[in-house]
């Protein structure tokens, strides 16, 4: 697999109108995107740290993913997205060496990206996300 850096964090939080404030004042930073990624029933919003994002996880519905997660965990990180070259030989290549997959194929995800999830139960707890950009 060829990572080539961290692509973004996820943080699950209650509510975007509250919490990008947080981001812009105390650490400057500038929201440059708000999406609505209806299939995975949330709204995100991004933030740049050098080549990292921040992305902020606002559930559309409370029986989606992140409505679930800030149900049982509250507010915090979701997950750790990794940025891959080739996302479909990617996952055959993590279920290969073991990794149970939450995605065996790629989906679409925000900001246009082609995304796959590794099941925490085989990554020590860590949700992880491998994410190429086609439009690059």
């Amino acid at each position: 697999m060829n990572l080539s850096h961290i692509e973004h964090i996820g943080i699950a939080v209650k509510s975007l109108e509250t919490s990008i404030p947080y981001w812009e004042k105390v650490f400057g930073l500038k929201c440059y995107a708000v999406e609505e990624v209806t299939d995975q029933r949330v709204k995100t919003a991004f933030f740049m740290v050098g080549q990292t994002k921040i992305e902020l996880l606002e559930s559309t519905d409370p029986e989606g993913p992140i409505g679930k997660f800030l149900e049982k965990k509250g507010e915090g990180i979701h997950h750790i997205a990794f940025a891959v070259k080739d996302i479909e030989n990617a996952l055959a290549e993590t279920e290969a060496n073991g990794i149970q997959l939450i995605d065996k194929q790629s989906r679409k995800g925000a900001e246009g990206m082609s995304i796959g999830f590794l099941h925490p139960k085989s990554t020590f707890g860590v949700l992880t996300e491998l994410c190429e950009n086609k439009n690059i």
